[in-house]
């Protein structure tokens, strides 16, 4: 029988979290590779997995075969080192040291950050130890230790908020599994490459290992990458180009035209419609810019440097089309949401095979949504401010949750964040200095979206899909590794600020990341702004639009574009990925022609063989690095 939950794939699976927080954070903190756990398919968790299906389990089987893992085994360990991932890096652990510490070390006379920023944030929740903050930064004196304390009380207020925060989405994603996986069916791109490493066959390895299409995919993107790593040791060595821009529009844009294994690996397993969307609505977004900028169409508004780069129109538009797909997908879902609520009130429903039960979700968001509400109001904002951010962030969580599961991105961010949107709202005149200093720190958890636990939460549940019925103990495995990540996560990162100084480690997570939230909190403290008109006009076309576009797509068989892709046109990530989108369309548009469904069954595995290459190429090569104590090389960034 095919076991999934058992002690060992638990203990493995919580080792093996623990090992990801080490591998991601030496990586892009000491030997300054390649980023680990950046992305929705993180490349750390895909590393280790490969090499201990390939490798250590093969070698188990050959020993004994009740020594070795079973698949579904295999494949919950697999799903809490890819929880795990979410919050060790982009999603939460790289971020929220610097940026607490951040507003005292780097006050300076000219940001005058000590009359605009210092007296509105709440003690309790930043760092106030002078030298614990500047040693953090700069690294430790010789014999000194590092000072605990100072972190001991503004991090006993951030745990238990960013614990219940990751609870309720975990809550979400019980609800939605049904939906989503059953009655939508939705493909789920980033979960394929992981499901297909453990399918059993008879022998010691499993039969995707065995299929020379999966080894010549691999090839190619290993043998690249390691051109590359080793032009980086030898400069005379000959280097493959991945990526050119081409100036348009007057040289005031860029089309970059750019070869990404992973996007052009999992996005084959997209459908047509959605692919071409994704690059579609990137370009026809690239025009439309390209013609305001020559006609001299702008925003003069700040809206922080995430999603779209500063372009507020876009921004707003983006935050409109998201309101309108969380508004109709909540129409769609209304049959499934009345068994949920029969189930969270006592009556009987069919809710065996969710992590947590109908009722116990329901109540854990209502409950959770009131506490993280407290704390937000306890933090500063006003309660309003508070509600309308949290109904903000989550419309923005399950978007890209959405569009990770749909359209297979491995690396997206939304066009704005929930902060920005509301200081735009209300104008920051009408704002206290608490709320928007509140609102800065929620960069901590909710500004640079490239990873959180509800997008790899949701596809742990479609991994183990085939699991059986009694699916109550995966919720404890994936939340424990979570929980044991973030842990291990503080420790390491102060233990290696304290050592080399933070400085010193990865510029953005502590050098630029910290300062954003701040500098734009100063800058529309400084600069009141009013509600803004133009933010209105944009987010009621991005809600129109995306509504002619659902009805055109739920009405038209013929119709082409799919929403998913207006969603994210206009972001930044997608004008470096829209190239390899389009290559890949276009190259399962043909297979799918003239060679039919066999044909592009037969040629999966050497799409999945891409991103396998070249994560497992990232971690060599970062083996490699960290031995001869080179810096700097990394393999790939998305």
């Amino acid at each position: 029988m095919n076991k999934f939950f058992t002690k060992r794939a638990f203990i493995a699976g919580i080792l093996f979290s623990i090992l990801v927080a080490f591998l991601d954070h030496y990586s892009t903190d000491i030997v300054h590779a390649s980023y680990m756990a950046i992305d929705h398919m993180p490349a750390g968790a895909i590393f280790i997995f490969f090499v201990f299906v390939f490798f250590i389990n093969t070698i188990l089987k050959k020993i004994k075969r009740k020594l070795a893992f079973s698949s579904g085994e295999l494949l919950v360990i697999y799903s809490m080192m890819l929880v795990a991932s979410s919050v060790t890096e982009m999603g939460f652990g790289s971020q929220i040291l610097p940026m607490i510490s951040a507003p005292k070390y780097y006050a300076s006379p000219e940001n005058q950050w000590d009359k605009l920023i210092l007296p509105y944030l709440k003690k309790f929740l930043i760092v106030n130890d002078e030298k614990a903050i500047k040693y953090f930064f700069e690294g430790l004196p010789k014999g000194m230790s590092i000072p605990w304390k100072a972190w001991i009380l503004p991090l006993s207020f951030w745990i238990p908020f960013i614990l219940v925060l990751y609870f309720v989405m975990f809550c979400i994603a019980s609800i939605l599994r049904k939906q989503w996986v059953e009655r939508e069916k939705l493909v789920y791109p980033l979960t394929i490459l992981p499901r297909e490493m453990v399918e059993e066959e008879k022998g010691a390895l499993p039969k995707f290992f065995k299929n020379p299409l999966m080894w010549i995919g691999f090839s190619i993107a290993f043998l690249i990458g390691t051109i590359n790593a080793l032009n980086f040791y030898f400069p005379a060595f000959p280097k493959i180009m991945l990526v050119k821009g081409i100036p348009i529009f007057r040289r005031t844009l860029t089309l970059t035209f750019r070869v990404s294994f992973p996007v052009i690996g999992f996005v084959y397993f997209v459908n047509l419609d959605v692919a071409f969307s994704l690059w579609f609505f990137n370009l026809l977004f690239k025009v439309i810019r390209g013609s305001f900028n020559i006609a001299g169409i702008a925003s003069t508004e700040n809206v922080g440097i995430y999603g779209c780069s500063g372009e507020a129109i876009f921004a707003h538009l983006g935050m409109g089309a998201m309101i309108m797909m969380v508004g109709y997908s909540l129409f769609l879902w209304r049959n499934h949401l009345k068994d949920v609520w029969k189930g969270a009130i006592g009556k009987k429903v069919d809710d065996k095979e969710e992590i947590l039960s109908y009722k116990a979700s329901f109540w854990g968001i209502v409950f959770g949504s009131l506490f993280m509400l407290g704390w937000l109001i306890f933090s500063g904002m006003n309660w309003y401010i508070a509600l309308l951010f949290l109904i903000f962030a989550f419309i923005i969580w399950i978007t890209l949750t959405r569009i990770v599961c749909e359209g297979g991105i491995p690396t997206l961010v939304a066009t704005t964040i929930a902060s920005v949107q509301i200081v735009s709202m209300f104008g920051s005149k009408n704002l206290t200095g608490f709320v928007i200093l509140a609102l800065a720190l929620t960069y901590v958890y909710a500004s640079d979206l490239r990873t959180f636990p509800l997008a790899s939460g949701s596809m742990s549940l479609k991994i183990v899909e085939k699991s059986e019925s009694n699916r109550r103990p995966f919720f404890w495995f994936l939340f424990l590794a979570l929980f044991i990540n973030i842990v291990t996560t503080l420790i390491l990162q102060l233990h290696l600020a304290y050592k080399y100084g933070g400085i010193n480690l990865t510029s953005w997570y502590f050098i630029g990341g910290p300062q954003a939230p701040y500098k734009y909190a100063a800058d529309v403290i400084k600069n009141p702004t009013v509600s803004n008109k133009i933010g209105w006009l944009s987010r009621g076309i991005g809600f129109i639009t995306m509504g002619i576009l659902i009805f055109a797509r739920q009405n038209f068989l013929w119709w082409p574009l799919h929403p998913i892709g207006f969603l994210i046109g206009p972001v930044w990530l997608m004008d470096q990925l829209w190239f390899s989108i389009f290559v890949v369309w276009l190259i399962k548009k043909i297979i799918l022609k003239y060679g039919g469904v066999q044909l592009y069954n037969k040629f999966k595995y050497f799409f999945l063989g891409l991103p396998l290459g070249l994560y497992t190429c990232a971690g060599v090569w970062f083996i490699i690095d960290l031995i001869t104590g080179k810096q700097g090389n990394s393999i790939f960034w998305i």
